[in-house]
Order: structure tokens, then C-alpha cells, then sequence
């Protein structure tokens, strides 16, 4: 009998990786071995683990599952990176399309990791995108296609770092916290936030933080 796959769980929830947990131990080709409490953690556990699969909660403090995931395929310093799953609780195409963008298999509802999960896993490690029940619809068969095609599919609205201080902003941070989580000027913070502001075409805070939450960038 061959090797079970190795999968790392993150998820701020404790509940939700117990539940989840539960689900993947009982199947005889995979194994939970390690779990992380957010996305920086599962970076840091990516680097130091052997492991085929790493399954990321979406919205998590620190660092997303999204932003967690690009870390993972830039930094993998041992071969090729594992492979990836995205779990959220929400039915969002916009989600599924910066999972894939990030170098995600696929991504599972959470109010369906029962019926879902395991077949995700497999898919996922046959190295075979997994699109959950629902979400076909031609929109995202579309992208699909380009992708698979090789055609150029549209990028993100928001660089990278400017992502980083959205999820700041939107859960509360001063520019000055900003600075400090992100080791750049209260000045830099501000020039992003303007910057955000002005490509997003928002006035505030709370229509920031409606914005990350569709994102993806923290939960509701």
C-alpha cells in the first residue's frame, strides 16, 4: 500500500480543523500532519515539512490563505512546492478565480467539505483543478479554458502590497500600526492607501473593508 499523502490544515478555527481533520484522517491515502492557526504560520510549516498537499482557509489574520498561497509558490526552497487547496465559506466566483491566479487546485465550500473534501484532496494531488458544485457556470468555465489554453487571464486590481494594507486597514489598524506590522513608512502606508482608494474608486474605511471582505482579505 503506498505512502499516505501528507497534508498540512490551516485554519484560524480551531473547530473547523478538528472538523476537517476528522474528515481527511479517515480516509486511508491521506493524513493530516500538521496544522496552522493562520497563513504566515503555514508558510513557515511549508518550509520546514515535507509535505504533498496544504489545504488554506481563505480569510485568516496575519496573512490570507490567498496571500499565503502566493508565498508558497514563490518560497518553496526544497523542489516543487505542494500542491494547493482553498477552503472558504462562501459561494464566490471572485474567490475561485484569485485561487486559481495564486496556484490553487481548486476550492471547497466549507458548508460542503463533507460531501466535497476528499475528492478535492484527491484531485488536487493528480495535479487536476477541482470546481466545486455550483460554481460551472460560464464565467468561470471560461477562465478555465484560457487557462488552460495558456491565454493571458485578467490580473488583480490591487498589487500585492497593497493587498497587505487593505486587509490592515479593513480590520481596523492605524497607518501607524500599518507601518509597523508591514516595516514601511507611516508615509508609504498613506501613499497605498490613496493609491487603493483611487483604483478601487472608494471614499472610506467601511467601503474598503466591504471590498476586502468580497476579496477575500478577512471574513464578514
Amino acid at each position: 500500500m503506498s505512502t499516505p499523502a501528507r497534508i498540512l490544515l490551516a485554519d484560524d478555527h480551531a473547530l473547523v480543523r478538528r472538523g476537517v481533520r476528522l474528515i481527511l484522517d479517515q480516509e486511508p491515502d491521506l493524513t493530516v500532519v500538521a496544522e496552522a492557526a493562520d497563513g504566515a504560520e503555514a508558510v513557515q510549516l511549508v518550509r520546514s515539512l515535507d509535505l504533498d498537499l496544504v489545504v488554506l482557509d481563505i480569510a485568516m489574520p496575519r496573512m490570507t490563505g490567498l496571500q499565503a498561497a502566493r508565498e508558497i509558490t514563490r518560497r518553496t526552497s526544497h523542489g516543487d512546492p505542494p500542491r494547493m487547496l482553498m477552503l472558504s465559506m462562501h459561494d464566490n466566483e471572485q474567490y475561485f478565480f484569485e485561487s486559481l491566479k495564486v496556484g490553487a487546485s481548486g476550492y471547497v465550500l466549507k458548508s460542503a467539505a463533507d460531501e466535497d473534501l476528499v475528492g478535492a484532496c484527491r484531485a488536487a494531488l493528480r495535479g487536476e483543478a477541482f470546481v466545486y458544485p455550483g460554481a460551472m457556470s460560464p464565467l468561470v468555465r471560461d477562465y478555465l479554458d484560457r487557462m488552460r489554453r495558456g491565454e493571458r487571464v485578467p490580473e488583480t486590481v490591487l498589487t500585492e502590497r497593497e493587498d497587505e494594507v487593505l486587509k490592515l486597514i479593513a480590520e481596523g489598524s492605524s497607518s501607524k500600526e500599518i507601518a509597523a506590522a508591514l516595516t514601511i513608512s507611516v508615509k508609504t502606508v498613506e501613499r497605498h492607501r490613496a493609491n487603493i482608494l483611487a483604483k478601487l474608486g472608494m471614499r472610506d474605511r467601511t467601503q474598503l473593508t466591504r471590498y476586502a471582505i468580497r476579496a477575500g482579505l478577512i471574513e464578514p
